[in-house]
């Protein structure tokens, strides 16, 4: 009795069906089709939220790169300033005073400068009284701190002195604190320190 039933109903079915007019059976049949794409309608707009997110975390990453990118790129330029003004303060030679201490003031600026271009003519006759030639290298050096325009380095330096109180050379070792200034696109010391 089932299979009479089924055939019934659907035979019920057919007839309802041929009753429909066309744009009827055409609504019945695209109706599941249009709640299926009405779904799929947040799709771009999902996707293009995900786009967008992307599209950002990428750029904020690729800033900040570069942000850290500039900052290794001046600290090297803190760093080259620094560690050429400690080999120029360290190395002093009697015969070329006067070039030596245009180099140091060169890189120099504001109390330091004005401290060792004051200092600059007791300095070069304790030097050539005692025919001393100090030669100086630069082990290492580092920023401790640096703001947009001055930056605190420490050096750690040797140089060997040759003078008529050791003809054979004696070692020694410096420490130093040095801070620096950005000047027109230059890195200047305005103070160093030996520190222990």
């Amino acid at each position: 009795m089932t299979s009479e039933n089924e055939g019934a109903d659907v035979s019920e079915q057919l007839n309802a069906d041929r009753s429909l007019t066309a744009g009827e059976r055409m609504r019945a049949i695209t109706r599941p089709v249009s709640r299926a794409l009405t779904r799929f309608r947040a799709l771009p707009w999902i996707l293009a939220a995900v786009l967008i997110a992307g599209s950002t975390g990428v750029a904020v990453l690729g800033y900040r790169l570069h942000q850290e990118n500039l900052q290794q790129q001046r600290d090297q330029g803190i760093l080259a300033a620094a560690r050429q003004e400690a080999l120029n303060f360290i190395s002093l030679d009697y015969r070329r005073f006067d070039q030596d201490s245009k180099n140091v003031l060169a890189g120099a600026t504001g109390d330091f400068k004005q401290q060792f271009s004051d200092e600059s003519a007791t300095l070069q006759s304790v030097v050539t009284a005692n025919k001393a030639v100090s030669s100086g290298q630069v082990l290492q050096a580092g920023v401790v701190t640096s703001g947009a325009t001055s930056a605190r380095v420490l050096v750690v330096a040797d140089s060997t002195v040759v003078n008529t109180a050791a003809p054979s050379g004696q070692v020694r070792n410096y420490r130093l604190q040095m801070d620096l200034v950005e000047q027109d696109g230059r890195w200047l010391t305005s103070s160093i320190e030996f520190v222990g």
